[in-house]
């Protein structure tokens, strides 16, 4: 087709395309049941009903429904088999007492090791108040089990006498100069009030691990023996986290109940020391005790 063939076709063809558009136009009313909005919404749900009638035949069937979520195993079968097994031992719905429920966390211990007997205790404060964000310290008779590495600030002369109470690291400014190659070798760290200032700088280091110390958990003090062989002892930190909940070690799988015993009972004694004047209503919600890696026992709330 020649050139001067394609230019007389062109407005022939524009004059097609205008007249198919007009057509369509024509057909749907602006508005009501004949309007294009309504006759494509009737049609979406003519094809929702077929699908869904589908699905409901392939389900009689004993067959999965296009589009369906996979089915997610409950939480249990998602556990391992060890876990499965010790859980078994936890009666569903019973609330134990503190003593039963510490026997049985040592007997649903699903690991091969020692696990921490550990205590979780919602509370009904919110930690969004200052008087209500609960942190305190408390030392427990028979320790936690761990083995606890101290580091003490201080001047040289008090260092000194850190150290004969027991402090694994009791230096003066050489303990600048291993925080400064990033060095944490301890798990506390004591430090006198006039020293603190100093540890400004490294509280980005120190703070995210916790172990900037702080008057409120004893850390900060001028009575550093005291100090040294309270956290060798088994002084143990906690404080309600976002959530409201406190967690804390009890002790290892290998203590004695009554020793386990002794050391909870002394935490709840120091938790219930510290409720908010302010607060109103519950302030113990709820108890659970549980290892590790094991199931969780409920334990009756008898310190509200």
């Amino acid at each position: 087709m020649s050139e001067e063939d394609l230019k007389n076709q062109a407005p022939v063809d524009e004059t097609v395309e205008t007249t198919k558009v007009v057509e369509e136009t024509e057909q749907f009313a602006k508005s009501g049941k004949k309007s294009k909005k309504h006759i494509e919404e009737v049609k979406a749900e003519e094809e929702r009903q077929a699908r869904k009638a589908e699905n409901k035949a392939l389900e009689e069937a004993g067959e999965k429904p296009k589009g369906a979520a996979p089915i997610t195993r409950p939480k249990i079968e998602r556990r391992g088999k060890k876990y499965q097994e010790k859980s078994k031992l936890v009666e569903k719905g019973k609330v134990y007492t503190l003593k039963e429920a510490l026997e049985l966390a040592e007997k649903t211990n699903p690991t091969k090791f020692d696990a921490t007997v550990e205590a979780h205790v919602r509370l009904g404060v919110d930690p969004r108040q200052a008087d209500q964000n609960i942190r305190a310290t408390v030392v427990l008779p028979h320790g936690n089990g761990k083995t606890v590495r101290v580091a003490v600030f201080a001047p040289l002369d008090e260092a000194k006498k850190a150290a004969a109470a027991g402090a694994d690291i009791a230096e003066d400014e050489e303990f600048l100069k291993r925080l400064e190659k990033g060095e944490i070798e301890f798990d506390v760290l004591i430090a006198t009030p006039a020293y603190m200032p100093k540890l400004g700088k490294f509280a980005r280091l120190l703070g995210p691990k916790g172990l900037m110390p702080n008057p409120k958990a004893g850390t900060v003090t001028v009575d550093l023996e005291k100090a040294v062989k309270e956290s060798k002892a088994g002084k143990v930190e906690y404080r309600v986290d976002k959530q409201g909940i406190i967690h804390i070690g009890l002790g290892k799988t290998n203590f004695s109940t009554a020793d386990l015993v002794e050391n909870a009972e002394t935490f709840f004694e120091s938790l219930k020391s510290h409720r908010p004047a302010s607060l109103k209503g519950s302030y113990v919600k709820s108890i659970f005790i549980t290892t590790s890696m094991g199931p969780s026992i409920e334990v009756e709330n008898l310190y509200n």
